[in-house]
């Protein structure tokens, strides 16, 4: 059994678009379907500060209308290094990517980021996101998987990571699901989840849990 904590947007990271109470309540119902310790954070910057015996933090949070302070990102960033660096694992879900903008480093520890007047997402849809036959755990036997959601596009993608899915938007084709590892610990950032609605496509649960059984090293290592 692991202990986990899901850190959920609320006050300055919650954001009119995303339901993440309600989100963030179904990926703990996931997570804890494996025995796991779960906990649902809302005071995102004092949570992150404070990472102790966590095996796995989930990142569910959205954008703050206003930068946050860059000592306050600064001190987040090196707990999440920290963690990292300890061997713990970083699930950062959907709109995560678009957050922690005075962060440095948030870019390089999630593997990729939104770039404002550049990343979009063509209207939410029934989506279908291939899946990578790559080698790698999180990775599984589906080509693809069906689901209702918002499918992001011209994110910047950094080299290191092992891409697991993509989709086609514009005749290009897009990576919005990742893996990557930071010495001992493995991240991995999923693009989808913008609504319950995600959580209600059998492939995208199949993919949360390999990644989770992952990142808290209790899945196959590659």
């Amino acid at each position: 059994m692991a202990e986990v904590v899901i850190i959920s947007g609320a006050g300055a990271y919650a954001d009119p678009w995303h339901p993440f109470a309600q989100t963030s309540a179904r990926l703990a119902e996931v997570i804890g379907s494996f025995g796991h310790r779960v906990e649902v954070s809302e005071a995102v910057e004092e949570s992150l500060r404070s990472l102790d015996a966590q095996r796995l933090v989930v990142i569910n949070i959205g954008n703050p209308t206003a930068p946050r302070a860059a000592l306050t990102m600064i001190d987040i960033q090196q707990a999440l290094l920290a963690h990292l660096d300890g061997g713990g694992g970083l699930l950062g879900m959907h709109v995560s990517a678009t957050s922690f903008t005075t962060m440095p480093r948030w870019p390089e520890i999630l593997g990729g980021h939104w770039v404002r007047g550049t990343t979009m997402h063509p209207p939410l849809d029934l989506a279908r996101i291939r899946l990578h036959a790559v080698d790698h755990p999180v990775a599984g036997g589906d080509t693809e998987l069906e689901v209702l959601d918002e499918r992001y596009s011209y994110l910047d993608v950094r080299e290191d990571v092992v891409v697991l899915g993509d989709h086609e938007h514009d005749g290009l084709i897009h990576p919005m699901i990742w893996a990557r590892e930071h010495g001992t610990g493995r991240v991995v950032y999923d693009g989808l989840g913008h609504d319950l609605r995600s959580y209600e496509s059998a492939g995208h649960l199949a993919l949360l849990r390999r990644a989770v059984s992952w990142l808290t090293g209790e899945g196959p290592t590659r």
